[in-house]
């Protein structure tokens, strides 16, 4: 089986900072392709972020530069770090995986953690 459960989602003021992380209950992601999505009431969901197999990180346009996906492999776990967070940032977040290859869409999914960014 496998599980993701996300983790480190609240609400913050516009500017600040939140970490995302999300655990994997498999015997290692190194194999597998991990994403970010993120949605807001009333819009389409959206890739945020995803990071391959061979480690190769690819984010959607409006988060370049602010929000940056890495892994521990060791310790089977995905993170999200957000940095000068906007309002428009503000959704529920998933944490997303897909064995061997990045799929759309992905194989599984986590329950979600919810972020707040009030200006």
């Amino acid at each position: 089986q496998v599980q993701l459960v996300e983790s480190g989602g609240g609400s913050v003021q516009a500017g600040g900072s939140l970490r995302l992380s999300c655990a994997a209950s498999v015997y290692t992601i190194r194999s597998y392709c991990m994403d970010w999505f993120r949605q807001a009431p009333g819009k389409e969901r959206e890739r945020v972020a995803s990071i391959d197999p061979n480690g190769r990180t690819t984010y959607a346009d409006s988060v370049k530069g602010r929000f940056t996906v890495s892994k521990d492999n060791a310790k089977n776990t995905l993170y999200l770090q957000m940095n000068s967070l906007k309002p428009e940032d503000t959704a529920m977040y998933y944490c997303a995986g897909s064995f061997g290859y990045c799929k759309r869409p992905p194989d599984y999914w986590g329950q979600g953690t919810q972020v707040a960014v009030s200006s």
